[in-house]
């Protein structure tokens, strides 16, 4: 049978306009909740206020008060509704509000939602999602500011994704909310407004679990994740000028970890610089090197190199920045990679 154009979702893309990465989640919450009864949106201050960052504004005028939820200012409460909606059938997408206030949701998160597959051999999933606005640069005080992505990639049964742009954004929230198991999904906060690109409001999911190519390279892999996609392509922009050719990979799906796209490409290029602004002890970027040492030791020709954040909490705004993994910090990483070699 020949394959007919779907007419609202060309419509779609052709009067597609540039939005801002927290525009692009509204659009893919409003996309989902219009074509799936069983999406509810719950959080705190999420509905009359369309939340602290404004990334439901406007779903609880469109779809009621019984579809977008205003919570008590009670994470744990939160976490527990989430669990018990997605075990009975609901598809329930909860806000954190900030990622240091994922905290009193990690009993719920990992002792249940991470584990209801595994509990009923299959019998019951969890098909629910967490977003967490995550990461620094806001200007912020404690507990609004951590890039705790790590608390949740050793948990097994959880897919932890972090987007790095509005496209990403909304084709991986897709892709969350109709995944059957728990998706934690952070949002890179210090990017929410930072610039905007065109993205089709057609229902087109990304796929999840994939690394994203974001520019070819022969010299050195650079890897990241989130805000830091930035400074990464930054980067490759000043050793391009410098002959150094940069391979950019967006991870995009921490957990479960892409890693033949990352090892396929350090087979090319013999160097990695990891990038990420969580503490560096133990951040992800740590699990980056230690399978690279594994399974692609013979293709290295220089040690790998991270930059990241420092073992300490994140610092009040006069010294956030300085504690943030910089594009002039990524550009002497790589180039001490070439140096090694």
């Amino acid at each position: 049978m020949k394959a007919v154009a779907d007419p609202v979702a060309a419509d779609a893309a052709a009067t597609a306009k540039p939005i801002t990465l927290i525009e692009a989640v509204t659009q893919a919450l409003a996309w989902e909740m219009r074509h799936d009864d069983s999406v509810v949106v719950l959080g705190e201050d999420v509905g009359v206020n369309g939340g602290v960052f404004r990334a439901t504004a406007g779903l609880q005028q469109q779809f009621g008060p019984t579809r977008v939820l205003d919570t008590p200012l009670d994470e744990t409460t939160i976490a527990g509704l989430t669990v018990g909606m997605a075990a009975m059938g609901m598809k329930p997408v909860a806000e954190a509000q900030f990622d240091g206030f994922v905290y009193p949701m990690l009993d719920h998160v990992i002792c249940h939602a991470a584990r209801f597959r595994y509990r009923t051999r299959g019998r019951l999933t969890c098909p629910m999602v967490l977003r967490v606005p995550w990461g620094g640069g806001i200007r912020a005080p404690e507990h609004h500011s951590e890039a705790n992505e790590s608390l949740f990639t050793n948990v097994p049964g959880l897919r932890v994704v972090l987007p790095s742009s509005p496209a990403r954004a909304y084709g991986l929230l897709l892709a969350a909310i109709r995944e059957p198991d728990p998706v934690i999904y952070y949002e890179p906060k210090r990017i929410y407004r930072q610039y905007k690109e065109v993205v089709p409001d057609d229902g087109e999911a990304l796929p999840l679990d994939v690394c994203y190519v974001l520019r070819d390279g022969s010299d050195v892999t650079i890897v990241t994740w989130g805000a830091q996609v930035k400074e990464a392509l930054e980067a490759a922009e000043q050793l391009a000028a410098e002959g150094i050719s940069a391979e950019v990979i967006d991870v995009a799906t921490l957990k479960p970890l892409d890693f033949a796209t990352i090892a396929e490409s350090v087979a090319k290029t013999g160097r990695c610089v990891i990038v990420h602004e969580a503490p560096r002890t133990a951040g992800f970027g740590a699990e980056i090197a230690a399978r690279l040492a594994e399974h692609s030791m013979y293709d290295l020709v220089a040690p790998v190199e991270r930059v990241t954040g420092y073992d300490t909490h994140m610092p009040l705004f006069r010294l956030e920045m300085k504690y943030m993994p910089a594009t002039a910090r990524v550009v002497e990483a790589a180039r001490r990679t070439l140096a090694a070699s």
